[in-house]
């Protein structure tokens, strides 16, 4: 996916699979309906909360970041979405996370999740109060996992 901007409304197509994926899931709003689809696409992006996503490969790679994540990562678009989310958490924490994710693949969400992730200087921040849910497309199709969060602690 190309970096999100008004040339392509924010990626305003993933961003509905992950507004009505949550909706869906969680049968509450994501974020207050603004006006228009790609408004809320724009919002997101420049959100004060991280917002992320991965795809459905065997080891998934990040296809998603706001600004507040690609900040605390410490990594540019290009480099974040060729990511594997894995190395988002140290390799101690690694089984951890891939627990979770089955989790959540299996219940469908999950709220309040606690974990350490590490920037790509090193820096290493506990993310607070996460949700993570799966993603589907229109057509109710598998697309991968999200995850958002307003609160953290560098560690």
């Amino acid at each position: 996916m190309d970096y999100p901007a008004e040339k392509n409304n924010f990626l305003v197509g993933h961003i509905l699979d992950i507004k009505n994926s949550y909706q869906q899931l969680l049968s509450t709003e994501l974020m207050p309906n603004p006006s228009s689809d790609e408004l809320l696409a724009k919002q997101l992006f420049h959100a004060p909360f991280a917002l992320v996503s991965h795809d459905t490969a065997s080891d998934p790679i990040f296809n998603y970041a706001n600004l507040k994540a690609l900040e605390l990562f410490e990594l540019s678009w290009g480099d974040f979405t060729q990511m594997p989310s894995r190395l988002s958490a140290e390799p101690v924490n690694q089984a951890e996370r891939a627990r979770l994710l089955a989790e959540v693949s299996s219940k469908g969400y999950i709220g309040h999740y606690e974990g350490v992730r590490l920037s790509s200087s090193g820096k290493r921040f506990l993310i607070k109060n996460a949700t993570v849910w799966n993603l589907y497309d229109q057509n109710q199709q598998y697309k991968g996992q999200a995850a958002c969060f307003g609160c953290w602690e560098f560690l």
